[in-house]
């Protein structure tokens, strides 16, 4: 609990002097409200009497701030209008108050936003293989939210609750101690009750967040699969699946409820109780002549300000339940450790030679994904890699791009080991194609241009050509200002991976990914865009992942893997006239081809 308000209190750097400001103006409004009650005080039991007692040194004071008994009592409009005169100033003084708190917290979340989007855009890809999309959005937007309502609203209300009640403890007992014991006897309850609820409502209040993160999983998860679940008609099994979750949550949810319905109803109670007291007890000491009118009158105004505020304290604890719980979620993100910067140089400039040197991987307890792989493609050179799924392809990439860091060997580039690079600046000298490329919901050339923002529309133009989507393109009514969907879902799967290549092309890189990027396209436009790519040899070290084999035949070096092994290596040409995997995977798609071709004609 201490150590998340420690964080909370370290988020408010650079808006703590705004937070000060907000507090001192709450005590000056707070005050201002008290001393408004004590002008009638001051009249009644000063003034409009005939034998005024002598009163505290607080109403001799403001009665000769007035002017004097004999002059208040010829004039009575000044009593009202310094209660409207400090009545302005409490306004003015709870606007200040308001105004600062909402420019610091709006700041300090402001921050909090960028310092997560930040992190998590260097989160290692192990932490994002575990964690749930949808629950990550809600840590990110509810939860964040939920602090927001807490620095902007319940964190200053907090400090006005105590103020209320501490600011006029002095004065009471300064008029009558035995009224100020009565005003404040049920006070500790109120108190006592605020924070037994409280930490019931933290507990609830967690387990209705985590529930409402699983929610808003299942919904992103449909929202992304839309095409697959009405492919298969799962509509009905998806709706009884959110179904649950959205019962599990409203279950939740009415449990807090509950809770918090008990606590208003009960501290309504207790309040409403403690008035009374000061009402009956106070009004039977009046009739007896034990206290003053104007004194009792204070009493009710009192006790009818603090009360309220301090009930109030039940609310604004829960609220501090739920703060804690946010920002326990939000650092549970913040604290998971970025990828580690431990390369420090800079990439060489070179050609993009690759060397795989005893590379071993395996994912947290599985067996190895990769075993004493020893490959290498100089620098301008095209390889091939062929294996069934999950042998291994993609994970060679994962590791070349240090999505992973592999547990053995080594992993060069132009010679240098690639753990001594800084991981951004490796990254920029490589362009990967996936087979399931991700677009953004912008026009077509953004998309394109996103590789190199000082890019002209020539250089575009040519690496749309080499990718064969430049003709596509411009069959579109507003050619490449043309805007695609959510993840480019308004252009076709083939369009997707050629606008992919285009852009990976247009990044000018050393090396060139291409993870079965083609195996959306038609066998026509996959030889265009392949013989494009090989006229272009030499400018860049290609490494192609795919399943159709004759996208292969071109390269200078194919590996083959099985289960996680390099099992064949050579051309085309010598693999197809060698016994294994390769030859077997070739005779059966040239037979499916040839089939094809017959049943065409």
């Amino acid at each position: 609990m201490f150590d998340r308000l420690h964080t909370i209190w370290a988020l408010l750097k650079g808006q703590r002097l705004r937070y000060a400001g907000a507090l001192l103006s709450l005590i000056v409004a707070a005050g201002l409200l008290y001393a408004v009650p004590i002008v009638p005080q001051i009249v009644f039991d000063g003034v409009l009497v005939d034998e005024p007692r002598e009163g505290s040194w607080i109403e001799r004071l403001g009665l000769s701030f007035m002017g004097g008994r004999d002059f208040v009592s010829e004039r009575l409009w000044i009593p009202a209008l310094f209660v409207v005169g400090l009545t302005l100033l409490a306004a003015l003084a709870t606007y200040f108050r308001g105004r600062w708190v909402a420019i610091a917290a709006e700041d300090v979340i402001a921050r909090l936003r960028d310092r997560l989007h930040n992190h998590l855009n260097h989160l290692p890809c192990t932490w994002y293989d575990q964690a749930e999309t949808g629950d990550v959005l809600q840590r990110c937007t509810s939860d964040v939210d939920t602090l927001r309502n807490f620095l902007a609203l319940q964190v200053i209300e907090i400090g006005r609750a105590i103020a209320m009640l501490l600011i006029p403890l002095p004065l009471m007992f300064m008029m009558d101690f035995g009224m100020s014991v009565a005003s404040l006897v049920l006070i500790p309850v109120i108190v006592f009750s605020a924070f037994f609820f409280f930490g019931r409502v933290k507990t609830i209040f967690r387990e209705k967040d985590e529930a409402e993160g699983r929610m808003t999983a299942c919904v992103n998860e449909n929202l992304h699969g839309i095409r697959v679940v009405r492919a298969f008609a799962r509509q009905e099994f998806e709706r009884e699946k959110f179904r649950a979750r959205n019962d599990d949550h409203r279950r939740l949810d009415y449990r807090l409820y509950a809770v918090l319905a008990w606590f208003w109803s009960s501290s309504d109670l207790i309040c409403f109780t403690q008035k009374a007291i000061v009402l009956i007890l106070g009004a039977y000491w009046v009739a007896t002549d034990v206290l003053e009118i104007g004194t009792y009158y204070f009493f009710i105004a009192a006790v009818s300000l603090y009360v309220w505020p301090v009930r109030m304290l039940g609310r604004l604890l829960s609220e501090l339940g739920k703060a804690v719980v946010a920002v326990d979620r939000i650092h549970e993100i913040l604290e998971t450790p970025t990828e580690e910067v431990t390369g420090t140089a800079a990439p060489p400039h070179g050609g993009g030679e690759i060397e795989f040197a005893g590379v071993t991987f395996a994912h947290e307890e599985s067996s190895p994904v990769l075993s004493d792989i020893f490959l290498t493609a100089r620098a301008g050179e095209t390889l091939a890699i062929v294996a069934p799924s999950g042998g291994g392809k993609s994970t060679i990439i994962n590791l070349l791009l240090r999505m992973y860091d592999c547990d053995a060997g080594v992993i060069r580039v132009d010679g240098v080991d690639i753990t001594t690079l800084d991981r951004g600046q490796h990254r920029a000298r490589m362009a990967v194609v996936m087979q399931d490329p991700f677009l953004y919901s912008r026009s077509i050339r953004d998309n394109i241009a996103l590789a190199r923002r000082d890019s002209t529309d020539d250089e575009l133009h040519v690496a749309s050509r080499v990718a064969s989507i430049h003709d596509s393109i411009l069959e579109f009514d507003q050619g490449y200002e043309t805007l695609v969907g959510e993840r480019g879902v308004t252009l076709s799967g083939g369009q997707r991976q050629r606008v992919a290549i285009a852009r990976a092309l247009l990044q000018r890189p050393d090396i060139l990914v291409l993870d079965d990027a083609l195996s959306a396209v038609d066998t026509r436009t996959e030889r265009l865009i392949l013989e494009a790519l090989r006229d272009r040899r030499g400018s860049q070290t290609t490494i192609v992942i795919a399943h159709r084999l004759s996208t292969l035949m071109q390269a200078d070096q194919v590996i083959v893997l099985d289960h996680g092994r390099i099992v064949q290596r050579g051309t085309h040409t010598t693999l197809v006239e060698e016994a294994g995997m390769y030859r077997r995977l070739w005779d059966i798609q040239t037979t499916i081809e040839s089939t094809d071709e017959q049943g065409a004609a």
